[in-house]
């Protein structure tokens, strides 16, 4: 199975069990930036524990690798767990929608784009992928969120709302490295 096989039999399976989701990180920012490898799906997704077992039988056993205990786990803490292929060791990352503002917001400006050639799905916004890249830059540091953000910058700075990520960057304490992105790529903050 191919990436993009594995993309398209998420959004289907996911759509066909009437599940609400929204594709985020590696996956958004190469749909809205630059191309980079990359070998997970993050995927926030809506769901109730009695979702958890019509989820399970999206992922066959005998294809994929579901932990109901983790996804309950998750569930319950409102945090993640994965679905691992292992004849090719894609990992499908479910981070469990909070029930916050932000969550609501993202949710709120789904984009659906085509994921493949012959699917669409629903996308996290642009300006929402970089708001939680910068969440996860200020938490770990990693470079590659800042890469990814500047990748979507460059590439589809027409279309960004920088006062919402700006609001969203000052109610969620992100304000520091959002004004070190815009110095890093030469863009003086417009608000």
């Amino acid at each position: 199975m191919e990436q993009h096989e594995l993309l398209r039999y998420i959004v289907r399976s996911l759509e066909s069990a009437g599940i609400r989701y929204l594709i985020t990180g590696s996956m958004a920012s190469i749909v809205y930036g630059e191309p980079r490898f990359t070998n997970d799906v993050d995927i926030v997704i809506q769901i109730h524990e009695e979702d958890i077992s019509r989820l399970k039988g999206c992922f066959p056993e005998n294809e994929f690798y579901f932990s109901e205990d983790a996804a309950a786990k998750a569930l319950r803490n409102k945090g993640q767990f994965n679905v691992i292929h292992p004849s090719t060791g894609f990992k499908i990352d479910f981070v469990i929608r909070k029930d916050e503002p932000f969550d609501d917001s993202r949710f709120g400006r789904i984009k659906r784009l085509k994921a493949t050639e012959d699917t669409e799905a629903n996308f996290a916004s642009p300006e929402d992928v970089i708001i939680k890249k910068m969440q996860y830059y200020k938490m770990g540091g990693s470079e590659k969120h800042l890469r990814d953000i500047t990748g979507i910058l460059k590439v589809s700075k027409e279309m960004i709302d920088y006062g919402y990520i700006e609001n969203w960057a000052k109610k969620l304490e992100l304000s520091d490295v959002w004004q070190a992105i815009l110095k890093r790529i030469g863009i003086r903050s417009k608000h």
